[in-house]
């Protein structure tokens, strides 16, 4: 059995790390902070890069 019926839907995996980081970079002025553009970015990548993992993984897996 396919983990998921479709593999492309793995990119909701990295749409939910990059809206945190957008989530993150939006929320800190109005809260007062200051806001960590590293923080931002690696929060992005680690979107792309858990999409493509995860994507990787499942186009891979038997069918069975």
């Amino acid at each position: 059995m396919h983990p998921m019926k479709h593999p492309r839907n793995v990119a909701i995996l990295g749409i939910g790390f990059v809206s945190i980081g957008v989530l993150y970079a939006l929320g800190a002025v109005p809260l007062g902070y200051d806001i960590e553009w590293a923080g931002v970015t690696m929060l992005g990548a680690l979107g792309v890069a858990i999409s493509i993992m995860a994507y990787v993984l499942i186009a891979g897996s038997s069918r069975d």
